[in-house]
């Protein structure tokens, strides 16, 4: 009887984590079972029988997970060696980190998760790189009211965020103005979460959330108009896919990251940090909603609902199965 392939997904974030990492690494365990055997953990290797039993490292993240890539080089070098470079990884430690940079040379195929990725690669590597784009179950799009624009942010409250953008964007806009925003959460930042109180107080169309479950944020990201995304650093964010697979169109600072997904020609872009351009846009679109047409609304939910298919779920199995059917 042949033997099932085993792979090893290692990620720095498991479940309580909550955040990108986990969604990707749970993600794509599900995806590959019932075409090999999968374990997730945080890192390798995890038992003293391990090294007997993984026929593929696929490691998330060149920095965090880079004890494990060494330690899988050192001793299974004949066995391939997949590192996924998720975010601040590749917009940051590649550059400045040394270990980050060991686990780029180390891997045998790296994958990034937006189409601008590859280009913040050495050029010399980009030949083993390859794109997987995320993916999202389809929700329903829902009718919205016409009395006010719902606008949502997720994200936890930390630097890359750049939560800073929605504070001001919030302290600009009146609150007669029908624009009401929802920020989803957690605190990791104390400074970030005071900003965010006082915000809430200063501010009664702005609401600060805190950490929701999972599915309790994609049912508000469903009722909302539009998704803000305001990040710094972003190697391919959960929330814009999830958004466009609700009909729910976005606007998302001008990063590569967010360009990766939403595409070059998207109309939906402020310069990153830029409070006052994200006022215009989110007013630009609270003026189209009177309109019969559905004005700048209407066109950004157009161009996301022309995305949409990039970020089915079978699209990215297919994509994450050919890199490991080059390796195993």
């Amino acid at each position: 009887m042949t033997r099932t392939s085993s792979i090893c997904i290692v990620t720095p974030a498991l479940a309580d984590a909550n955040n990108g990492n986990w969604q990707t690494a749970r993600r794509w365990a599900r995806m590959l079972q019932g075409h090999y055997a999968v374990r997730l953990c945080r890192a390798w290797p995890d038992t003293p029988t391990t090294p007997d039993r993984t026929d593929l490292l696929l490691a998330l993240h060149a920095r965090r997970s880079a004890g494990s890539i060494q330690a899988w080089a050192e001793t299974q070098a004949e066995r391939p060696l997949v590192v996924a470079l998720t975010g601040t990884d590749l917009y940051r430690d590649i550059v400045t980190d040394a270990d980050a940079q060991r686990s780029l040379a180390l891997a045998h195929r790296l994958i990034v998760l937006q189409d601008q990725g590859p280009l913040a690669l050495p050029e010399a590597l980009r030949a083993k790189c390859r794109v997987v784009l995320q993916s999202s179950t389809r929700r329903q799009t829902l009718a919205k009211t016409g009395a006010r624009l719902r606008v949502v942010v997720v994200g936890h409250l930390r630097d890359e965020k750049w939560p800073q953008t929605i504070f001001e964007a919030a302290r600009q806009l009146s609150p007669d103005e029908g624009i009401r925003i929802d920020h989803i959460g957690r605190d990791l930042n104390p400074d970030l979460a005071d900003a965010a109180r006082a915000t809430q107080l200063l501010c009664p169309h702005y609401r600060w959330w805190g950490g929701l479950p999972h599915g309790a944020t994609r049912s508000r990201i469903q009722r909302a108009h539009l998704l803000v995304h305001p990040s710094r650093m972003e190697g391919g964010a959960h929330v814009i896919m999830e958004a466009v697979q609700s009909g729910t169109p976005v606007l998302a600072s001008r990063i590569d990251g967010n360009v990766g997904m939403l595409g070059t020609d998207y109309a939906g872009y402020f310069a990153p940090g830029d409070a006052a351009a994200l006022v215009s846009l989110l007013r630009a679109c609270r003026s189209g909603q009177a309109r019969p047409d559905g004005g700048m609304l209407a066109a950004l939910q157009a161009q996301c609902t022309l995305r949409a298919p990039l970020f089915d779920p079978q699209t990215e199995q297919s994509a994450l199965l050919s890199v490991m059917q080059e390796l195993l």
